[in-house]
């Protein structure tokens, strides 16, 4: 046998208060009733029941009369789940435009958001290529991936273009891969894995992927970065293309994996670098 619901419980959902439940459940069992009736029936002490009432009425789940002695009836239960229905579509319409607002605050192109922790980052980038309408590329690391793959799999199936960049090797047959050289090594130079994504050329997200709750990344519509971010990926896909192409000759001139343009332009004060140059005999050949 289906248990009997609890009717107070139920009222308590509807917003009700635990006296005004019991002060309704009391006016449907017998009613008219003066408010020292509902107090004396529904054990509400005498020293809240006229308060109970009185915002019970201005709400308009009950009715009062106007007489000496104001005696008070319950809104019959289709009109009250009627009026509350009304109310929380109010509620329900007045939140959604203002929700709204502060969306289209969220997504302004000038504004540049910090985001801080591995789960948080991996979101961001879960979400950013779901709603990717043309391409994606993307730089990543071969151990952070896999996190994306049924993501990236499920857009390249709706025909949207996927390049990816990776550092190790990576086996996804749904996109153009391109096999960073040094992975391992610029690794132990930046001391962590990024990740950088551009969609459709007008959002980006770029930051350290590695580091667990310290991870962080940043994530802008702001055309001030995306272009430049992006440009960088194309620019590692215009190498890695060359390097296809003219490998023999490019290291003949420049080291194995270009080492030697690599420590010329390395990152740091003064342009010294944070780390201690690399030689050939350290380069890992791919």
């Amino acid at each position: 046998m289906k248990p009997k619901p609890n009717i107070l419980e139920i009222l308590r959902d509807l917003n009700f208060s635990e006296y005004e439940a019991k002060a309704y459940v009391t006016l449907l069992e017998s009613s008219p009733l003066s408010g020292y009736a509902v107090s004396l029936n529904s054990g509400v002490p005498r020293s809240k029941i006229y308060e109970v009432l009185s915002g019970m009425v201005n709400r308009g789940d009950i009715m009062v009369s106007q007489e000496n002695t104001p005696l008070y009836v319950p809104l019959p239960p289709h009109e009250l789940i009627a009026q509350r229905k009304r109310k929380a579509e109010q509620i329900f319409n007045v939140a959604q435009e203002s929700l709204e607002q502060y969306t289209a605050s969220f997504q302004n192109r000038e504004n540049i958001w910090n985001i801080s922790g591995y789960e948080a980052i991996i979101n961001r980038i879960n979400e950013g290529v779901k709603g990717a309408k043309h391409r994606i590329l993307l730089e990543i690391w071969k151990e952070d991936a896999e996190v994306f793959r049924d993501a990236l799999e499920q857009v390249a199936q709706q025909g949207i273009e996927v390049i990816i960049v990776a550092y190790g090797e990576l086996n996804f047959d749904f996109a153009t891969v391109y096999r960073h050289d040094m992975s391992e090594e610029i690794t132990s130079e930046i001391g962590g894995r990024w990740i950088v994504l551009s969609v459709d050329d007008r959002e980006v997200v770029a930051g350290i992927l590695s580091l667990g709750d310290d991870s962080r990344a940043a994530w802008t519509l702001h055309p001030g970065l995306v272009m430049p971010i992006t440009e960088v990926i194309i620019h590692d896909i215009y190498i890695m293309e060359i390097l296809y192409e003219f490998r023999e000759q490019l290291e003949a001139k420049f080291g194995p994996n270009l080492i030697h343009l690599r420590n010329k332009f390395a990152m740091g004060p003064n342009g010294k670098g944070y780390y201690v140059p690399l030689t050939e005999k350290s380069i890992k050949r791919v």
